[in-house]
């Protein structure tokens, strides 16, 4: 009843409290919270397993990963990474600047902000100064390729916004930087970029990277109206994919085909999967001729080239040492037009990508029908080097901290 009296006391003095109250409330509805609070469980629930990483059933494979020099200088993306720090407050630096063996690596999720609470600084909160830092060590990290396809996808929440109206779940600057241990020449260091269809986890130990998970989508992949009418994301990821499946004989793509029908969602290694057990399906790539080989190789440097290019080929030649075993499985039909979904796995890669039922383009897309217009995909290092923790454990060895 005392505290009944002080709200209706403190509601007389302050008369906008009431108004206020009310106005927030209404700006985050009742249904938006509940699906916020379960994927926050979700995530706490999978970050709560010690990390081990993506495994087959047989278990985890030990040394593929080894500390190394790679003759590719990562100076200008720590130059870049000191940079944008210099230009935080030490409040902002509070909440977006962690230790190396972090959880905030973990902490990450796909979907947007409004049902996902993301902590770092955003783009949106950012001055000008900010905001060309934080782009520089984008352009320093990512290739050309890499840095426009983060562009794309940026605009593609724009795009939302204005099909949808809902500003505190979409817009192209809900994106979030966050940075795990102090950039160093020899020490291990990292940042992370998390919001709506776009995530970039990216590890620094000398001049070795690993980036991955990374997250890359978006919805809708072709905007036909708004500011960004033409906007247009993913073509390559999708083509390619396509393409290679059509190259393969009959005979091939009856091995290739996980399941010809694609009804539902498929993607299986995005959020809260950092220790997925998932075996390899299809046919595997000592089963194709040395075209079609090159032709998988072509899919995968799609993905790898969105990391700049010095590092991309040092990563696109530890893949390359398994491609005979390296697995490519499909599920949908292979016609020009059609929807589907394709894997590719072997010890050191995982990719997926997904054709995806709609979410913010039901105006123009049927409900629970996978489209075109909706695409999911994702980067992963298996055996225990996602977030380069296999090489961390290595270098904390002989290093303790």
């Amino acid at each position: 009843m005392k505290r009944t009296a002080s709200v209706l006391l403190l509601a007389l003095a302050l008369p906008g409290l009431t108004a206020t109250v009310a106005w927030s409330q209404s700006q985050y509805p009742q249904g938006l919270l509940n699906q916020k609070g379960s994927f926050m469980r979700g995530a706490a629930r999978a970050m709560g397993e010690p990390f081990r990483g993506l495994t087959t059933s047989d278990g985890l494979i030990e040394g593929l990963f080894s500390l190394r020099e790679t003759g590719v200088s990562a100076a200008p993306v720590l130059d870049a990474a000191n940079a944008l720090l210099a230009t935080l407050d030490t409040a902002t630096l509070s909440r977006s600047h962690f230790a190396i063996e972090d959880p905030e690596w973990r902490d990450w999720s796909n979907v947007d902000v409004g049902i996902f609470a993301r902590r770092g600084v955003s783009l949106e909160e950012m001055n000008d100064e900010q905001k060309a830092a934080a782009w520089n060590l984008l352009n320093a990290s990512l290739s050309a390729a890499g840095v426009e396809k983060t562009r794309g996808i940026m605009r593609t929440e724009q795009t939302l916004l204005e099909l949808n109206g809902e500003p505190i779940r979409y817009g192209e600057e809900k994106y979030y930087f966050t940075f795990m241990g102090m950039p160093s020449e020899s020490e291990p260091w990292g940042w992370q970029l998390d919001g709506h269809h776009l995530v970039i986890n990216y590890f620094v130990l000398g001049d070795q990277v690993v980036m991955t998970p990374a997250f890359w989508g978006g919805e809708p992949v072709r905007a036909q109206s708004g500011l960004y009418a033409g906007n247009i994301i993913l073509q390559g990821e999708q083509d390619l994919g396509l393409a290679l499946m059509q190259s393969l004989s009959p005979a091939q793509q009856a091995d290739a085909t996980i399941d010809p029908d694609k009804t539902r969602n498929n993607m299986a290694a995005a959020a809260n999967q950092d220790n997925l057990a998932l075996d390899p399906e299809g046919i595997r790539g000592s089963d194709l001729d040395s075209s079609q080989k090159l032709a998988l190789l072509a899919v995968i440097r799609e993905y790898i080239g969105n990391l700049r290019d010095p590092h991309a080929e040092v990563t696109m030649e530890e893949i390359g040492a398994h491609i005979d075993d390296t697995w490519f499985g499909w599920r949908g039909g292979a016609a020009d037009d059609a929807v589907f979904y394709y894997r590719i796995q072997s010890p050191v890669i995982l990719i997926e990508f997904d054709h995806q039922n709609p979410v913010g383009t039901l105006r123009k897309n049927q409900p629970g029908v996978p489209t075109r217009d909706h695409i999911h995909t994702v980067v992963r290092t298996p055996n225990g080097n996602d977030y380069g923790k296999d090489l961390l454990a290595q270098h904390l060895t002989t290093h303790p901290h």
